[in-house]
């Protein structure tokens, strides 16, 4: 789909999941072609946890490598990529590539929605969008249900809304990716990504990592110290690295050659 774009970009394999080696201006560009389309498309946002869930759970991997674009946002694809010799260029951070997009849509006049988190959460954080992008335009929020038994009710909020060309998700993965997996096509909206946590930091319920720190790959520690409830899914980190290095081995073993040249 990036190639319908008028884009060539390369993707490694982390893990059965693909990742595209983007960099933050990049992936910006795909999703102004993308808006710009008219036809839907769908960012994801992998890291560790993601991929530890793509491996067991097949459906999530499918949605994960069906999307038009699949940006490195954890710092352990950077070094999963290091480690499996297909180096990423740069960490793109979810949170970050919604905060451009956004800022993108004030610019272009698009218009934007904010689908899901706590009640309440989604309106706040659209308030402190526009005031870091004066211009944008909301089309309108909702705290919603990622249920599918709600798909009727959430589709006709969006429907009301009239022209939506960004719709950004806030379910939760797997959650957030089922849901437009089931509804973005039917709605026709251009381009939808599922951001986690981010209307969170965006109303400011949330406090982010310190620039140096995100940059330097701990953003997750942040995060843990904040929020200590995350610590089960944390784990996922320690077994993700474990099964990389393995994969790196596998690979040594089954390339003879390689190691050859390593030697």
């Amino acid at each position: 789909m990036l190639e319908e774009l008028g884009f060539r970009v390369r993707a490694i394999d982390v893990l059965g999941t693909r990742v595209h080696d983007v960099t933050m201006a990049e992936a910006l560009e795909i999703c102004r072609a993308a808006i710009a389309s008219g036809k839907p498309h769908q960012i994801v946002t992998p890291n560790a946890e993601f991929v530890m869930a793509a491996r067991r759970d097949s459906g999530f991997r499918a949605r994960l490598n069906a999307a038009t674009l699949a940006i490195p946002d954890g710092a352990g694809l950077l070094l999963a990529g290091r480690i499996l010799g297909t180096p990423l260029r740069e960490q793109v951070t979810g949170t970050d590539l919604a905060d451009r997009i956004a800022g993108l849509c004030a610019r272009e006049g698009w218009r934007i929605f904010l689908l899901g988190a706590a009640p309440g959460v989604a309106e706040t954080a659209a308030k402190r969008l526009v005031e870091r992008h004066p211009g944008l335009e909301v089309a309108g929020t909702y705290s919603g249900s990622a249920e599918p038994t709600a798909d009727p009710d959430t589709r006709a909020r969006l429907r009301a809304a009239d022209r939506i060309d960004v719709l950004l998700v806030a379910f939760g993965a797997p959650r957030q990716e089922e849901w437009l997996a089931r509804n973005q096509a039917a709605l026709g909206i251009p381009l939808a990504i599922g951001v986690g946590g981010a209307f969170d930091f965006f109303s400011g319920q949330v406090h982010r990592a310190p620039g140096w720190l995100r940059r330097a790959g701990f953003d997750w520690l942040f995060r843990l110290v904040l929020q200590p409830w995350r610590w089960r899914r944390q784990l996922a980190l320690p077994r993700f690295l474990i099964a990389v290095i393995a994969e790196r081995i596998t690979q040594g073993v089954g390339n003879p050659s390689s190691n050859s040249r390593r030697n």
